[in-house]
Parts: C-alpha cells; sequence; structure tokens
C-alpha cells in the first residue's frame, strides 16, 4: 500500500500504532503532534516512536513534525512539508485527542475550549486543507478516531459532545465528498483496558491502576490494543475499502449499542 499518509497525534499511544503500522505495511507516514503534555494526556515527546522507527527499520518512511492541529498555521505548514517531502498526500487519520474527565458542573469553559479546539476544530481544520489535495489526486480516505463517548458516557461531558460531534462531522463530510472519490469513515477504539496517552493520563500515568479496573475486552477475549485499532484504520486506508464511506467500525464492544457487554456469570 504504497500510499502518503498523515496522522495527527500520530507520535505516541494510539496514534503511534498506527503511524508504524501504516508504514510496516508500505505506507510513507508524516506523524505529527506535541512534544508537551496536554490537558488529561501523558503523551508527550518523539522519542519512544523515534526509537520504534529506527529499530524497525522504517526510518524512509517515517517522518516525525511538531504541530498543533487546532493551529491553522501550522495545518499550512504541515501541509507545505508533506507536498514537499512526497509530492502528495493520499489519506488523513484524524486521531489528536484531549479528554479530560468532569461533567458539566466539574468542567470550566477553558477545558471545554481546549477539548472542542483539538477534537472537533482539529480534524475539520486537518480536513478542510486536505480535501483539495486529495481531489487534486483523484480521491482518497479520510480516518477519523472516534469513541464511544460519542454515544455518551458518564463524567465526561466535554469529550462525550466532542466525539459526538465528530461523528457528525464524519457522515457530514461522506455525503459532502462521495462524488470526489473521497471515502470518510469513523474508527472506535473500544472494550476498555486500551492504553493511550489519554486513558493513562486519568490515572495520572499509573498503567497498574489502568489495568486493574474491569475491562470487559473484546470478543476475542482480551483487551483491544493500539495494533487492533491500526489494523482497521489501516484497511479503511487502503484500496480494499475502496467503496465504503460514511460508516463505524467498533474495535471492541458495539459501544454505540450500549456496551460493555456484562458478563453472564
Amino acid at each position: 500500500m504504497d500510499k502518503v499518509i498523515i496522522v495527527s497525534g500520530g507520535t505516541f499511544g494510539l496514534g503511534r500504532h498506527i503511524t508504524l503500522t501504516l508504514a510496516e505495511r508500505g505506507c510513507r507516514v508524516l506523524a505529527f503532534g506535541l512534544s508537551k503534555p496536554q490537558v488529561s494526556s501523558v503523551a508527550s515527546g518523539f522519542d519512544l516512536l523515534n526509537q520504534d522507527v529506527q529499530q524497525a527499520g522504517l526510518s524512509d518512511r517515517v517522518e516525525v513534525v511538531e504541530a498543533d492541529v487546532s493551529r491553522p498555521e501550522d495545518i499550512d505548514r504541515l501541509l507545505s512539508h508533506a507536498l514537499r517531502r512526497f509530492g502528495r498526500v493520499d489519506g488523513l487519520v484524524n486521531n489528536a485527542a484531549v479528554g479530560p474527565l468532569g461533567t458539566v458542573l466539574t468542567t470550566d469553559a477553558a477545558t471545554l475550549d481546549r477539548v472542542l479546539s483539538v477534537n472537533v476544530k482539529g480534524p475539520f481544520l486537518m480536513s478542510r486543507a486536505m480535501i483539495p489535495e486529495l481531489v487534486r489526486n483523484g480521491g482518497g480516505s479520510i480516518v477519523n478516531i472516534g469513541s464511544g463517548a460519542g454515544y455518551g458516557k458518564p463524567n465526561m461531558a466535554a469529550y462525550a459532545a466532542s466525539k459526538g460531534a465528530l461523528l457528525a462531522l464524519s457522515a457530514a463530510m461522506a455525503y459532502d465528498h462521495f462524488h470526489d472519490h473521497i471515502r470518510v469513515n469513523t474508527v472506535i477504539p473500544g472494550g476498555g483496558g486500551i492504553v493511550s496517552g489519554m486513558s493513562l493520563g486519568r490515572v495520572g500515568g499509573d498503567e497498574k491502576v489502568l489495568k486493574a479496573r474491569r475491562a470487559v475486552g473484546t470478543v476475542a477475549g482480551r483487551s483491544a490494543d493500539g495494533r487492533d485499532l491500526a489494523h482497521a484504520v489501516s484497511f479503511l486506508l487502503s484500496d480494499e475499502a475502496a467503496t465504503i464511506s460514511g460508516t463505524v467500525i467498533d474495535v471492541g464492544c458495539f459501544a454505540h449499542q450500549g456496551g460493555p457487554v456484562p458478563s453472564i456469570d
């Protein structure tokens, strides 16, 4: 799959797995993120990704850039760099997100603004910048990383609102760019227990605490991991998914239907 893919938040956690999997499958990947931790997340720095890239012999397929998905000037710079470096863009993964816990009573306005800026405005700005390039190439694919919280979850008011908006934005773009041959789909990591910069941030960075929490896992009999999510993303970016747009793939436990699934024991 010799495609050029841009991955927002592609330097840590789930995004890191997406970046590495795409590169291993033959894509050239421009992964970007921020070097400093954001609200509710421990994701920071690029050392781990760069180390993985070097060890896997993927240096010619992965490039890492620092950029803020919520800043239009950063996105313009990123796109210009991608076109100079690779000559084209074939796909986009909107993965960057922040997800602090809180109700409407415990979430301040500044936090809400940041959540919406990264989780909704970010994918909007990235897609707005990339779609003209995809049109010039005769089409392409956009994959948005959603959340079961997008259907509503307790103590996640701002995050749930942002991920619900992303589901609607994805569907709207799928309609709007159907005749441009641009596919827009959403992938949701589910099942609980999946380790990401955001999930770690909610437990103070302690992976033991995260894993100690009850997680229903998946039909495979284990929790989903970043590779599981990356495999679904890779499929949707590939030509094998040429007719698929406007859909949601839940990699876990169909959170949109009320999961997780309780044990019947």
